[in-house]
């Protein structure tokens, strides 16, 4: 009896090539950077895409401007002079829209840049009680970049920040571009679920940003909102037993991952990257407030804490925080918008959501406030 063997051939799945992406870290990097500037496009515009509004707002790298490390300052803060019935900010010509219980409010019929000190210490106040403030209908942009910087100087000290593109002459000012036909934000989803990436802002600085200013240049038809998280009532969210646990404890913030990101991107680096040790609950000056101050861009290890143990609780407020949509607000942008939020008690993240290929261009000034501290655990 004879036996029959049939071969069978195995095929291999075929792999595609897949294009290796440097990441770094937990670090999303959202901006778009010098290497993907096309100048002419933004200052001539073509068939497809007009130039860019404001052409004295376009984004420029220095390669060769370097500044020393950032020395500390007494912060003044101008809340707590503030009459909390806000008077000047809150006249009867104002029309007032809170954009949900617990944070964002809109206002319009008042130029911001016309308050008086009274005002101003209002706007600090008010900005810290809600968390993020949209004022509609503002000259802020068609200001010159001197007189818009004077304004947002009385808030405290100008952050100069180390990668981003600024205005040519004005490195005070931080650019979030996105140039028109640009499509290097796709790259962050060939490695991410998600563009959303939750912050304050250069939380890795000993001293960051508090009374924070955001307007708007060019804006997509449709998408690139910015989203805001109130992060005192994330704090208050938490059990009595878990806020406890959480107060003395302190967290390394890092801007070595960003000034990383930003030389893969043939951007600048105008000083060192710099760690901070910050407290996980900070108090407010003004309101006395106490909020939770980590975030999965910056904050990159809890003090004393074993890895799995660090991960373990930063994961979770960080979860938290993003799962928090019953105290979040989102912001369309509208020509003429300006946004003001306190940074130490309000997170927030850019949306790269749309894929037309239109521009998004705003300007950022933000003043340093004092270092993180924390006050007695009250329950």
């Amino acid at each position: 009896m004879t036996s029959s063997v049939t071969s069978t051939t195995v095929l291999s799945p075929v792999v595609p090539d897949i294009a290796v992406v440097k990441t770094f870290g937990n670090y999303k990097e959202q901006a778009s950077g010098a290497k993907a500037y096309n100048k002419t496009l933004e200052e001539e515009g073509d068939a497809n895409h007009p130039k860019a509004n404001y052409t004295n707002y376009l984004p420029t790298w220095e390669a060769e401007e370097k500044y020393p490390p950032l020395t500390s300052f007494a912060h003044t803060e101008h809340g707590l002079d503030a009459d909390k019935s806000f008077p000047d900010l809150l006249g009867h010509s104002v029309e007032r829209e809170d954009l949900t219980p617990t944070i964002g409010t809109i206002l319009s019929g008042i130029q911001i840049s016309s308050l008086s000190k009274e005002g101003k210490d209002q706007l600090a106040l008010f900005a810290a009680q809600r968390k993020v403030l949209v004022f509609k209908d503002q000259d802020f942009a068609d200001l010159s970049i001197e007189k818009a910087l004077d304004f947002g100087g009385y808030f405290g000290r100008h952050h100069i920040h180390p990668t981003s593109g600024a205005p040519k002459g004005h490195p005070e000012i931080h650019l979030v571009h996105r140039g028109a036909d640009d499509r290097s934000g796709e790259t962050l989803l060939e490695t991410r679920t998600s563009t959303v990436a939750w912050h304050s802002d250069v939380t890795y600085e000993k001293q960051p940003p508090g009374t924070t200013f955001l307007y708007i240049l060019d804006k997509p038809s449709t998408g690139g909102d910015t989203l805001f998280a109130n992060m005192a009532e994330a704090y208050r969210r938490l059990s009595p037993a878990f806020r406890e646990r959480l107060h003395g404890l302190k967290a390394v913030h890092s801007g070595v991952e960003q000034a990383d990101s930003a030389k893969a991107r043939e951007s600048v680096v105008r000083r060192e990257p710099v760690t901070s040790v910050h407290p996980l609950v900070r108090t407010h000056p003004a309101t006395g407030e106490k909020a939770l101050f980590v975030n999965p861009q910056f904050t990159r290890h809890i003090v004393g804490f074993k890895k799995d143990e660090s991960d373990n609780l930063l994961k979770f407020l960080y979860d938290h925080i993003a799962y928090g949509a019953d105290f979040q607000a989102r912001v369309k942008w509208a020509e003429k918008t300006v946004v003001v939020w306190d940074n130490r008690v309000t997170g927030h993240s850019a949306t790269l959501d749309w894929s037309s290929g239109q521009r998004r261009h705003l300007a950022r000034i933000t003043p340093q406030a004092e270092a993180p501290y924390e006050t007695a655990f009250e329950g």
